[in-house]
């Protein structure tokens, strides 16, 4: 099992080059299944669950070209089988994805209920009580969603959370449905805006995109098309996060500012100098002392939950007291112990981490737990001093593209092992 070795404090200085944004890539992977037309996507990170997707849709008859430039042409004219199988989905939650396409285009699908981060409840009724609304029969059997229907029917659908999963996947089910379908209390993330433009350029018809209310008036068919996956925010913030925890210059290029609002502005609130392009961000931390911000976590676009362990890495070293209040998962704060490993001062109550900062942080064998959290080990480690040494890196390879190596370049002493 791989490892990551880092030898802290670092000093980082350059630029990095963000990837395309999971989030967005994966849900307009699937949605290929929608149209018999080959799609060409370009700027697709290259990470664990992207392969875990592909090896999806080629188990159901997806044919996958990948040129040199790592471009990818989905062709699922000779789709033979509608079933996402346990062994496949097993590790990543976005699976469910594959329900709202298959079930739109062909009228059945078997998706097992997925897998992905232990980071809480995160319950599929929405997906479910959507599309009986629209006309599906779907019965909960033996771990897997059986449904069925002739042609989904558009309907008015309030969803009782917001989630992004289940406005992505209502909204591929309702572009090739029968009438107008109206999505009430959508999630509004630049990724779900990426899914709505990637749709209306197959030939969907998707009013209110980056709104919190969806019109989707259905069509007969969907056709071929390009797009370019949309850069991954929660990345850039990353790194950000690591220029300021090792008071370095960094510059995150191929990256978009429109989509982190929250996030440079808490960045501003924690003493960074921020000099913001078009598609550059550049935080400066030199001879600049570490503020602690607090936070409270809440659907796009306010601040996001997936950026809280890293500002609370920062949080760690800042002098002062600060808060961060989780609202999105109720267990997201499976780093505090490793942290505290390193000489944090954090203290857990109910949903909320409350730090006290510290002088420094000591390098330790610490264990990841989910995706964001090995992110924040990973940051405390170039941090601290001496060696970090942050185990089951596995899950680091589902949502950061060869981060080891972007880090390396950017000066940190680090590198992966294999047991």
């Amino acid at each position: 099992m791989d490892k990551l070795v880092i030898h802290g404090p670092s000093q980082l200085e350059g630029e990095v080059r963000i990837s395309g944004a999971k989030n967005a890539a994966l849900p307009i992977m699937m949605g290929a299944l929608l149209t018999p037309e080959p799609v060409r996507l370009s700027n697709v990170p290259h990470l664990r669950d992207v392969t875990t997707t592909l090896q999806l849709l080629a188990s159901m008859g997806t044919r996958i070209v990948v040129d040199e430039k790592l471009n990818i042409e989905l062709d699922t004219s000779d789709i033979h089988s509608r079933e996402a199988p346990y062994e496949l989905v097993k590790t990543m939650r976005a699976s469910i994805l594959v329900l709202g396409p298959l079930l739109a285009r062909f009228g059945e699908a078997r998706v097992s209920l997925p897998g992905g981060c232990a980071i809480g409840s995160r319950p599929v009724d929405v997906h479910i009580h959507g599309m009986e609304k629209m006309g599906a029969e779907i019965r909960v059997e033996q771990g897997y969603i059986h449904a069925r229907a002739d042609r989904l029917k558009g309907a008015h659908i309030l969803m009782h959370t917001v989630t992004v999963t289940g406005t992505e996947n209502l909204l591929m089910a309702a572009v090739l449905a029968d009438g107008v379908t109206v999505l009430e209390n959508a999630a509004t993330e630049p990724e779900v805006q990426d899914l709505c433009h990637y749709l209306n350029k197959m030939g969907a018809n998707i009013r209110g995109i980056g709104t919190s209310t969806l019109t989707i008036e259905g069509v007969d068919e969907l056709k071929g098309c390009e797009h370019a996956i949309i850069p991954d925010r929660i990345e850039a913030g990353t790194y950000l996060a690591a220029a300021a925890l090792t008071k370095s210059r960094i510059t995150a290029t191929h990256a978009e500012p429109r989509h982190m609002t929250a996030v440079l502005e808490k960045f501003v609130e924690a003493g960074a100098k921020l000099d913001i392009e078009e598609d550059r961000i550049t935080l400066d931390m030199r001879d600049r002392e570490l503020k602690p911000v607090d936070i409270v976590t809440a659907p796009y676009p306010l601040f996001p939950t997936d950026m809280q362990a890293q500002f609370l890495v920062m949080n760690c070293l800042a002098p002062g007291r600060a808060v961060i209040e989780e609202t999105i998962f109720e267990n997201r704060f499976m780093h505090v112990s490793e942290l505290l490993r390193m000489g944090a001062d954090i203290r857990v109550q109910g949903n909320k981490a409350i730090t006290k900062g510290v002088d420094h942080l000591v390098g330790a064998p610490v264990m990841a737990t989910d995706l964001r959290a090995s992110a924040s080990l990973i940051l405390a480690g170039l941090a601290a001093q001496g060696e970090t040494v942050v185990n089951r890196v596995y899950h680091i390879d589902r949502g950061y593209e060869c981060i080891e190596e972007k880090f390396h370049k950017l000066g940190a002493d680090i590198v992966r092992l294999t047991d």
